[in-house]
């Protein structure tokens, strides 16, 4: 029999922009094998993004419609990958699967983290152990459910020599601090490339700017940035963590006001609220840090990336990818990671990071048969 040894990572993040899929091994050393990120059926995305809105309202029957579609699209994308790969599935010893956050609320009296995709799809389709449902756990535990990465980062990117963080920018962005010595911490700072997407979407008819050429047309309105930053979410201490139901475009609008402001200038604004809030919280909770690793999609945003560089100066803004880790797929390689954690039955969370009461074993396993 082909020995399992190998694990497939599939994570759609709050850009709702597709469904990124790694398959991954992990002894002796970590390699990503095969990779690809797969476009969300329009339908999906269009409701998952509606349904992002504050004031977006769903019937019982269409949530369950709609959990169901995203895991019939994320068993896709693990069937793609692995016919991709080459590899038989008997060699696939387990599936992470994050699924799609709709909702994240770990301040409720009654808190909560909604991830759709049903994983009995996967499992099913697949015929491979599925392991899904990560977060609940952590936030019945007292947590907040995220970030989840920074013990994957801590185990990839820790440096004896070096005081680093790892800073990954999807919908939202979140910071892992690893000082040399010291306990690993991590947190949300606020939005990352969701709100720009959306305001591009909804002005450019585009998914997301691509190389930062909206950001950097227009000029930085200092008014709507005070504006925006002055949510009471940004001043709150770790740990925190957030998502498309705090940062939303309702929210962006309500900063806007009845000011007219040209869509560039919106967007260079939104621009500069995600650098700002990453190098504020940077600073304030790891002035040590000398390097800042990047990861997520926006690597890939240059006006994002030199400024952020502008305000931390004497840090050095570098991709994962220095480190030959595919700043793309940093995510998905972690869910697989959390998959392979679960079953050896080792905790998946960091208590200092997550507030928990203290480590858990994370997520839900769907056999394979």
């Amino acid at each position: 029999m082909a020995e399992r040894r190998y694990y497939l990572g599939l994570i759609s993040g709050t850009s709702a922009d597709g469904i990124d899929a790694a398959l991954v091994s992990f002894a002796p050393r970590m390699q990503i094998h095969a990779a690809h990120t797969f476009a969300y059926p329009a339908a999906i995305r269009e409701q998952v993004l509606e349904l992002s809105q504050a004031s977006a309202r769903i019937t019982p029957d269409d949530l369950a419609r709609l959990d169901t579609a995203i895991g019939r699209a994320f068993a896709d994308a693990a069937e793609q990958l692995i016919e991709r790969s080459g590899l038989a599935r008997a060699q696939i010893a387990a599936i992470g699967s994050h699924g799609q956050t709709l909702r994240h609320n770990p301040g409720d009296a009654l808190a909560y983290s909604m991830q759709l995709g049903d994983p009995n799809q996967i499992a099913e389709r697949c015929a491979t152990t599925t392991v899904a449902d990560f977060r609940r756990r952590d936030v019945a535990a007292g947590g907040h459910g995220a970030p989840l990465m920074p013990a994957f980062h801590a185990a990839l990117l820790h440096s004896a020599d070096e005081d680093r963080a790892v800073l990954n920018l999807g919908g939202i962005a979140n910071l892992t601090l690893l000082p040399r010595s010291g306990p690993v911490r991590g947190f949300d700072t606020g939005p990352a490339n969701g709100l720009m997407d959306a305001w591009c979407a909804l002005h450019r008819g585009l998914p997301f700017d691509a190389n930062g050429e909206l950001a950097g047309s227009g000029a930085i309105d200092n008014a709507l940035l005070a504006a925006l930053y002055a949510d009471p979410w940004f001043a709150m201490p770790p740990p925190k963590s957030t998502g498309r139901d705090q940062f939303h475009l309702d929210w962006l609008r309500a900063a806007i006001g009845a000011r007219a402001i040209a869509v560039a200038d919106v967007q260079a604004s939104l621009c500069e609220l995600s650098a700002l809030s990453v190098a504020d919280a940077l600073r304030a909770s790891a002035p040590a840090t000398r390097r800042l690793l990047v990861c997520g999609g926006g690597v890939h945003n240059p006006v994002l990336l030199r400024r952020l560089q502008a305000h931390l100066p004497d840090v050095t803004v570098a991709s994962t990818a220095v480190f030959g880790l595919d700043p793309d797929f940093v995510e998905a390689a972690g869910f697989a990671w959390l998959a392979r954690e679960t079953l050896a039955g080792r905790a998946g969370n960091r208590c200092e990071v997550t507030g928990a009461r203290g480590p858990r074993v994370l997520g839900a396993i769907y056999a394979a048969g």
